[in-house]
């Protein structure tokens, strides 16, 4: 470590020259490293200092829309990747998945927080944390520092707008199932109309710009979601579950599949650190008991507990999604089907949050001199018209899925 940190006065020197983050393209990767540890030492703490967030959302708020971004079309998906892999090994492999992402995820905070406390500042984007880790590390890597963010930028936001086409793409199908079962074929249509269909509702939708107004939506979502779950395992447990021609082993070609699927399924690594930012006591977020932890249990039980049994109820007849397999004449199937796609369109809105905020914050806001709002909303509505392109396109919903 240089002395030079351990003498106060260079310290006091250095924080006088005032160095504004937002110009690190202008720095040397030298200078990005001395800010970030010139308050490694000090006892400020981020999570003191939010006074400016104008909607605060409370812990339970919090906890309600992690579930209800993390529970999408994915766990509906787990039967097939557990036909993928086999009960035994699709077992196994999702606890330690789960294991795995939730730990990941409290280094992230972690670090969030570190960098945070050292560049005194409440709270960091995904793209700030990682210019300023890189420009923190070792030297040789340094030199990405000014790309590094852009990167991330990009990533997140084909991630999350890519979960955006399949939740559209479960939508419009489930829709079209459900209207063709009471309908005579000749009046049949594409399911790619139905997407155009719901193309205004998803606009209006992602026009709410505070997530603290979606949490009664959300929490609206969540409870279609539990009443969905509940008739499915009826379905599922309706006859005997029986193990004969069940595989506790799929072949290990099928079992990148699996992965795919899993992979899918419990990413909900993009709202993680928007949700902790927004929140009115962020320490609950991370605690052993907080937030995080308790959401994730109940997210991995449960993806276990769907895949394992409806593997085991329907074998290798089991489709791409669950609903398709419940039974086409019955009431309360369609029902089902009614209600989870209405918590998957809740659940478009904040799968889209992260990524409308990365364009406008830190691309389209900077460059706006006037009319901020209208230039947001035209923001919000491109993001959902280019991804609904895209969902016309390729609107098969098990390919997307395991891309």
């Amino acid at each position: 470590m240089d002395k030079g940190y351990d003498n106060k006065g260079y310290e006091a020197e250095q924080a006088k020259k005032n160095i504004s983050w937002n110009a690190n393209v202008n720095l040397s990767s030298t200078q990005i490293s001395e800010k970030i540890q010139i308050e490694k030492n000090d006892d400020y703490d981020p999570y003191q200092h939010r006074e400016d967030i104008k909607h605060p959302i409370r812990t339970s708020e919090t906890f309600i829309h992690l579930l209800k971004g993390s529970m999408g079309t994915g766990i509906l998906a787990m039967p097939a990747a557990f036909k993928n892999s086999g009960y035994a090994l699709g077992i196994i492999s999702t606890f330690l998945i789960g294991l795995i992402c939730l730990y990941c995820t409290h280094i992230l905070l972690s670090t969030n927080y570190e960098i945070s406390k050292r560049k005194r500042v409440p709270f960091l984007t995904y793209p700030e944390i990682a210019e300023s880790a890189i420009a923190g590390g070792p030297k040789c890597i340094r030199i990405f520092t000014p790309i590094i963010g852009h990167v991330a930028k990009i990533f997140l936001i084909t991630v999350q707008l890519g979960t955006s086409c399949v939740y559209v793409v479960f939508i419009s199908e489930n829709i079209k199932y459900i209207v063709d079962y009471y309908t005579p074929a000749e009046t049949h249509i594409d399911v790619r109309l139905y997407m155009c269909m719901i193309l205004l509702p998803l606009i209006l939708l992602n026009w709410v710009r505070n997530l603290k107004y979606l949490a009664p939506f959300t929490t609206i979502g969540n409870i279609a979601t539990i009443v969905s779950f509940g008739v499915i395992l009826y379905y599922i447990f309706r006859e005997p579950i029986s193990f004969e021609n069940r595989n506790p082993v799929a072949n290990i070609e099928k079992y990148p599949l699996y992965l795919g699927t899993v992979l899918f399924a419990l990413e909900a690594v993009g709202v993680i650190i928007p949700l902790q930012n927004e929140m009115k006591k962020p320490k609950n977020f991370g605690r052993p008991f907080g937030v995080l932890n308790g959401a994730m249990l109940i997210i991995i039980s449960l993806y276990m507990g769907m895949g394992f049994f409806g593997y085991l109820k329907y074998g290798q007849d089991v489709k791409g999604s669950i609903t398709l397999n419940l039974a086409e004449d019955e009431v309360l199937a369609q029902s089902v089907r009614g209600m989870l796609s209405f918590a998957i369109f809740i659940t478009h809105a904040l799968q889209s949050y992260v990524a409308i905020d990365i364009l406008w914050n830190h691309y389209v806001k900077k460059r706006v001199k006037s009319n901020f709002t209208f230039w947001e909303y035209v923001v919000r509505t491109f993001c959902v018209l280019v991804t609904c392109k895209y969902k016309i396109i390729i609107h098969t919903y098990i390919l997307i899925l395991h891309l």
